[in-house]
């Protein structure tokens, strides 16, 4: 009995469906992607056939019957891991690979358990349509003889593909006007234009990121230094200088969110140190995490540099060769010894390099500290030896300092031994936000010691501490256990409202003396440079930032989140909808509408400074 006779297209015809297929499957189940109406579900079900057409289109051009089977089969094996480290990727940081963080392979070493938190045992289903494929490749070896594809048959099946390009770009760009010059949110890449054409623009905005250094020059900077100068705040002179002259501590509390403070679990405070502590500090209760995919490596540059992280990647990694006019280098003119702690390793987050840019005198890493497997757990040292040996290494520290402190124990996957977990685990159907009580908590305890040993050894009365949170802890995956603690669903609005982190700012002499009190300004991390500068008696009136100062009478309570999403103090703009603080509800766009020419400005803006490294070419 004689071979089959099919066409040479059967094949990449047969990889596309099922590649196509399990794209869709994945969007429903595998990521939170917002649908509002037919057309958005519609331009979701189709966004995937362009690339794939073209893509699978490439093997019929090949010679051999032989390598094309191979290359629709690598190809198809190829696109599927890159689909599922998309999702590995979003299960923690509900977010999609950049190709900036595909290149920050020194960190994966040190990612460890939260990696494989996120790898499930029955993530092999995702690759079920590779295992069919290669099936059907030896059933058509063994039966099928194809018949050479004729050049009209060639030219009708990329016509299909370009028609159906086209398709979808004028549906998306009908329902998303000017979708690739004013998104800053990757989910609206996905969603428009699919996983793998967003990858293929990714690499299009790597290589212009590039170009733009090469070909910038300083004209550049006139619209943004007008721009910043009209928008600067005077400090309030009552604020002004009242910490000049201190040590400044600085404390970067790993992902520290807002709802625990003042919280509890089953009747056990999650927080009794910070909740005490807010009666003898300014403690801000509006105060938003602004961080991209660097995240607490973006939220330190938030604090030293006020200019919002990229969209992608971390600004650690892209941009470490940078001139900055940060805060660590204003402090190092004013006499200061500045310095970073971190009981990590030096190259992770790529510091090593970027600390030099920042203007660190010295950088205490790893090495500097005494590690043993008993005071480690998860990501490195526990915080509570942390804060003990930092403060001996503080005390021989030239005076006054500036030292930025980075916690580690209270990181995903939130694990601790026994003899630290002082509160029972929650009880959800997420793990992740069971364990995040007690690692805070144990945090708070660590925090409470730190205290202690300032005042044990005389460093307390004549220093100013900054507690701040870096970045969420419980991502918007964990959203059904979330609202099983809050009580309530969690909304888009609500979302929006749990990227609050605590900041404390803690000055012994005057909070600690009945000036505590509760802030409810509407504040971010842009806002730290020059809230801490001013209050140590250093004017940024002439710096390229985009922050105003937190005290000052004039500050506008106006913060931009790294999508283009933004917050003021009525309303919450968040995927496309304009929420009223006061209802929680959604509200016309119009309200919000005024705001959005200034976001895109402003991140724009920022962009420009960091891809063209602007400031090598500004003098104050």
């Amino acid at each position: 009995m004689g071979k089959l006779k099919r066409a040479n297209i059967v094949l990449p015809v047969i990889a596309v469906f099922l590649l196509w297929i399990k794209t869709y499957i994945v969007y429903k189940t595998s990521f939170t992607i917002t649908i509002e109406n037919f057309m958005q579900e519609l331009i979701l079900f189709i966004n995937p056939i362009s690339f794939l057409l073209f893509i699978f289109g490439i093997s019929l051009f090949l010679k051999t019957e032989k390598s094309k089977m191979r290359y629709i089969f690598g190809t198809s094996l190829l696109l599927s891991l890159i689909l599922y480290g998309n999702i590995v990727f979003y299960r923690f940081f509900t977010d999609f690979l950049t190709l900036p963080v595909l290149f920050q392979t020194t960190n994966f070493g040190d990612l460890g358990d939260s990696a494989l938190t996120e790898i499930h045992w029955y993530d092999f289903l995702y690759f079920v349509d590779v295992a069919i494929l290669y099936f059907v490749i030896r059933f058509f070896r063994k039966n099928v003889e194809f018949v050479p594809i004729k050049k009209v048959q060639r030219r009708a099946y990329f016509l299909l593909a370009a028609a159906m390009l086209f398709f979808n770009t004028g549906l998306a760009e009908a329902e998303r006007p000017q979708l690739l010059t004013r998104t800053f949110d990757r989910e609206i890449l996905v969603k428009n234009l699919g996983t793998y054409n967003y990858h293929l623009y990714d690499i299009f905005l790597q290589s212009k990121s590039s170009a733009q250094r090469a070909m910038a020059d300083g004209s550049e900077l006139v619209d943004i230094d007008n721009y910043v100068r009209a928008k600067f705040v005077k400090p309030d002179p009552n604020m002004f200088g009242v910490a000049e002259g201190k040590n400044l501590i600085v404390v970067s509390l790993e992902s520290l969110q807002s709802f625990v403070i003042n919280n509890d679990v089953y009747g056990e405070e999650v927080t009794p140190f910070l909740n005490e502590l807010i009666n003898d500090s300014y403690y801000f209760e509006n105060f938003y995490h602004q961080t991209g995919q660097g995240k607490t490596s973006d939220s330190e540059f938030l604090l030293e540099n006020s200019l919002y992280p990229l969209s992608r990647g971390a600004v650690f990694f892209t941009h470490a060769g940078n001139e900055l006019d940060a805060m660590a280098e204003k402090l190092g003119e004013k006499g200061y010894f500045t310095s970073t702690m971190h009981a990590n390793n030096k190259s992770f987050w790529n510091r090593d390099i970027m600390y030099q840019a920042i203007g660190y005198d010295y950088f205490y890493s790893a090495t500097d500290y005494n590690i043993t497997p008993e005071i480690s757990v998860g990501w490195g040292m526990k915080d509570s030896p942390f804060f003990d040996q930092s403060v001996e290494l503080m005390k021989s520290m030239e005076k006054p300092f500036y030292t930025k402190m980075i916690t580690l124990t209270n990181h995903h996957p939130f694990r601790l031994d026994e003899e630290d977990k002082y509160i029972d685990e929650y009880d959800s159907k997420s793990g992740t936000l069971n364990r995040y009580f007690q690692t805070v908590r144990y945090m708070d305890e660590a925090l409470k010691e730190f205290f202690q040993k300032l005042k044990d050894e005389g460093l307390y009365e004549n220093s100013i501490i900054v507690m701040y949170g870096d970045h969420y802890g419980i991502s918007e995956n964990h959203n059904e256990a979330m609202e099983q603690y809050l009580g309530k669903e969690v909304t888009p609005f609500v979302s929006a409202q749990l990227q609050r982190v605590p900041l404390f700012v803690h000055i012994p002499g005057v909070t600690n003396n009945g000036r505590g009190e509760v802030i409810s300004k509407v504040g971010g991390q842009i806002d730290l440079k020059p809230t801490l500068l001013h209050l140590m008696g250093v004017n940024t009136k002439n710096d390229i930032q985009f922050g105003e100062d937190l005290f000052s009478p004039d500050h506008r309570e106006f913060i931009v989140f790294r999508d283009g999403s933004f917050i003021t103090r009525e309303y919450v703009y968040t995927r496309d909808t304009c929420y009223s603080k006061e209802t929680e509800e959604p509200i016309e766009d119009s309200y919000c509408e005024p705001y959005k020419e200034k976001v895109q400005k402003e991140l724009g803006y920022s962009d420009k400074i960091i891809n063209g490294d602007l400031l090598r070419f500004y003098e104050d």
